[in-house]
């Protein structure tokens, strides 16, 4: 009976081929939204982790012969980490973006002080912000965001293989795109920072005109009252704006992970 021999160069082969792939696919679970978000235990992650490399093992490709404890595997896992949360950290921007917009407009509805506990980020932020992060979370399912971005992890090992490494243009061009929190902030809170600004120049003209009212009895309940009802006028464009960000996140990603200037 012929015994089975294996050598350490197939051992270190089968072994890197799905270890390789899941240090990329767990750093950008670790940093993503939803998925990443500190409720979700790290078992439940890394289990995630480990069955969707599985699934994507048969597209990964040359698995580079590697020894994991060598200076070039140790830059190899850096690499495949650092591709990860580059991925992850696109997208939360986005989020990042929403949460920036909903704090500006709540300090000037004057509800900046009213915090709650970020369970996706472990920060208090205010309440303005949780209910718009809460919203963008569900619109971020209910539009399969999360397939997208299994869907571009996927590509990613086709063309970013593992043996390609790493490019310091990758980081470039994220800290180019970087700017999209600010604008998507600007775009979500600019009507409401307008309307705010119109009733406390309001509130300052009356004050000059009639220096006997109390500005501070009045201006809180209106400031808020307005605050809300332009909440209200503005939440059904917070769909498309929203989705416009991720559309541009996702061709930033593709373009990036596909070598495109």
């Amino acid at each position: 009976m012929q015994t089975l021999t294996l050598s350490i160069s197939e051992v270190t082969a089968w072994v890197g081929s799905f270890m390789w792939p899941l240090f990329r696919v767990a750093a950008l679970f670790s940093v993503m939204p939803v998925l990443g978000a500190t409720q979700v235990p790290a078992r439940v992650r890394m289990a995630l982790a480990a069955f969707i490399t599985f699934a994507v093992m048969p597209i990964v490709g040359d698995i580079p012969a590697v020894d994991p404890l060598s200076s070039a595997g140790i830059f190899l896992v850096f690499a495949q980490v650092l591709i990860g949360i580059l991925m992850g950290f696109m997208l939360l921007l986005v989020f990042n973006a929403i949460v920036m917009g909903a704090e500006s407009i709540a300090i000037s509805m004057g509800l900046g002080f009213a915090l709650m506990t970020d369970p996706q980020n472990g920060v208090q932020i205010p309440v303005v912000g949780q209910f718009y992060q809460i919203m963008a979370t569900l619109l971020f399912l209910a539009l399969n965001g999360h397939h997208a971005v299994l869907q571009m992890m996927a590509d990613s090992f086709v063309y970013l293989p593992i043996s390609a490494g790493f490019h310091t243009e990758l980081i470039w061009q994220l800290l180019s795109w970087s700017k999209v929190m600010f604008v998507g902030a600007l775009k979500i809170a600019l009507p409401a920072i307008i309307a705010m600004l119109t009733v406390n120049m309001i509130m300052g003209i009356m004050t000059r005109a009639a220096p006997q009212f109390n500005v501070f009895s009045v201006g809180f309940p209106a400031t808020m009252t307005i605050g809300f009802l332009v909440l209200a006028l503005t939440l059904p464009v917070f769909l498309p704006n929203f989705e416009k960000l991720l559309i541009e996140t996702y061709s930033v990603m593709g373009q990036i992970v596909r070598g495109e200037p």
